[in-house]
């Protein structure tokens, strides 16, 4: 399902084309704005983000299932995070896992 009027868009995520990152980890963009971008990724079980991710905006993202652990946290299904300018991380999971993601970008 995909519906666009002049206020709004919808969609349903997993009809959103995948693109393979890396072995293991796909990211789906979501559709965005000038002030906002949206993404959904999925980590197989035992994956790792490639490299140390830095946020040159502010970065937020909620645990849909699995598990990830990030920064020395254990993030669960309902967990949301949120990382301001400046800050890093590298999220992997054992389990797998999946996020739904906003990035901001700087003003």
């Amino acid at each position: 399902m995909d519906h666009t009027d002049n206020d709004m868009r919808v969609l349903h995520v997993d009809e959103v084309e995948a693109v393979e990152v890396v072995p293991g980890i796909v990211r789906r963009r979501l559709p965005a704005t000038e002030r906002a971008r949206g993404w959904m990724y999925d980590f197989a079980p035992g994956t790792e983000w490639p490299e140390v991710d830095l946020h040159e905006g502010e970065e937020r993202y909620y645990v849909v299932s699995g598990e990830f652990i990030d920064n020395g946290h254990r993030l669960g299904p309902g967990s949301y995070v949120v990382f301001g300018p400046g800050s890093t991380h590298r999220p992997r999971t054992e389990t797998g896992a999946r996020m739904l993601g906003i990035s901001i970008p700087p003003a």
